[in-house]
């Protein structure tokens, strides 16, 4: 049977509705050695609370190296017809409360294109530490992807669940 997590989320970023919004249902794992990278991750979609609406899709990768620093913790990918509506936000909110309970991961790191505006504005209002604007290296298959830069948040859970 898949997990299924939702939160009722009341933070002082929330001034829209609130209420429990997306619940992540867990779609696989890949553990280091299954994985073609050696990074095990965990897949999730991300569904409308209580609904089997799906708006999109996100992972949680348990350990990042050099290569994966530019990647982040974190991926998500919100459909295109739902956009706008704060939901990579709400489930980056419960992929940060499964990686420090489920998993102890007690820091984050999550990027974004600099142009990439509403990812931009999600990291900042997660409430993480904008690191750097980092250049990504030539040999990185980011670079090859048209990538060329990349912010990196960090965000320190112990911070936020009290424990720091």
């Amino acid at each position: 049977m898949k997990k299924i997590f939702s939160k009722l989320l009341k933070s002082a970023n929330d001034d829209y509705r609130y209420g429990p919004i997306v619940d992540l249902k867990e779609r696989y794992r890949l553990s280091e050695l299954m994985a073609y990278d050696g990074i095990p991750t965990v897949f999730y979609s991300i569904y409308l609370h209580g609904s089997d609406i799906k708006v999109g899709e996100c992972d949680l990768r348990l350990k990042i190296d050099e290569r994966m620093y530019y990647y982040g913790h974190i991926g998500y990918h919100i459909d295109t017809a739902y956009r706008g509506n704060h939901y990579a936000y709400r489930a980056c909110q419960l992929l940060f409360e499964i990686a420090y309970n489920e998993f102890n991961i007690d820091e984050l790191i999550i990027t974004c294109n600099p142009d990439n505006i509403p990812s931009y504005k999600t990291l900042k209002a997660l409430g993480g530490l904008e690191k750097e604007i980092i250049a990504i290296p030539e040999n990185h298959e980011l670079y090859w992807q048209g990538d060329r830069e990349k912010c990196v948040f960090v965000y320190d859970l112990r911070k936020m669940y009290g424990e720091a």
